[in-house]
């Protein structure tokens, strides 16, 4: 997958609470089997009417949203099932982070293991954010390595992030990667230890 170090990107905001993965993408585009055709699944009950249209009121369908890499949400987004198609879908689009309040738990382990970076902020910086975002300020900066946005008013926020999930978004690799990448190393270990040259600490009594 492809690593995450920084980016300078523009905005979309979808600010509704607990949006679930069955509006990320609704299940009948579960059965696509290439990754890339999930992007017209993305959201597809809301961008489109019932005969297929695109609605024009929709986020994602204005101007200036089509080549967005930073979807800003609102609370417990990604909640429901564990599909990991929505972070998929989210990616095939073009999106690199997903900034809210609050994110589902599996969502975020999800969106971890495919290189979609998740960003949770305070409730402050949240509203300013929406607020730039629907004035028409759109570009913001999101530097994992320093853990920190800086918002399109020139204000910075820091977020969190577990030191192993940054590695593995840093370096483009998730937990199975990770491991392959010490190959040499446990292949030097099982050798030693065959060979009996690995010596156990001894207990005290």
């Amino acid at each position: 997958m492809k690593g995450f170090q920084r980016i300078s990107a523009q905005a979309v905001a979808l600010p509704i609470d607990n949006i679930d993965t069955d509006q990320i993408i609704p299940a009948r585009f579960l059965k696509i089997t290439d990754r890339a055709g999930l992007k017209e699944g993305l959201f597809a009950d809301w961008r489109q009417d019932a005969e297929g249209h695109p609605r024009s009121e929709f986020p994602l369908n204005q101007a200036g949203a089509q080549h967005a890499q930073v979807l800003v949400t609102g609370y417990n987004f990604g909640c429901g099932s564990s599909r990991e198609h929505a972070p998929w879908a989210l990616l095939a689009h073009g999106f690199r982070c997903v900034i809210s309040t609050g994110l589902a738990d599996i969502f975020r382990a999800n969106a971890i293991t495919n290189g979609l970076l998740p960003v949770t902020i305070s409730s402050a910086a949240h509203a300013r954010l929406l607020s730039r975002i629907k004035d028409g300020h759109r570009n913001l900066e999101v530097d994992l390595e320093q853990q920190q946005i800086t918002l399109p008013d020139g204000s910075q926020e820091t977020f969190p992030i577990e030191a192993f999930d940054k590695h593995c978004l840093l370096q483009g690799v998730d937990r199975l990667g990770f491991l392959l990448a010490l190959s040499d190393d446990i292949a030097a270990f099982e050798q030693q230890h065959s060979q009996g040259a690995l010596t156990v600490p001894e207990q005290n009594a």
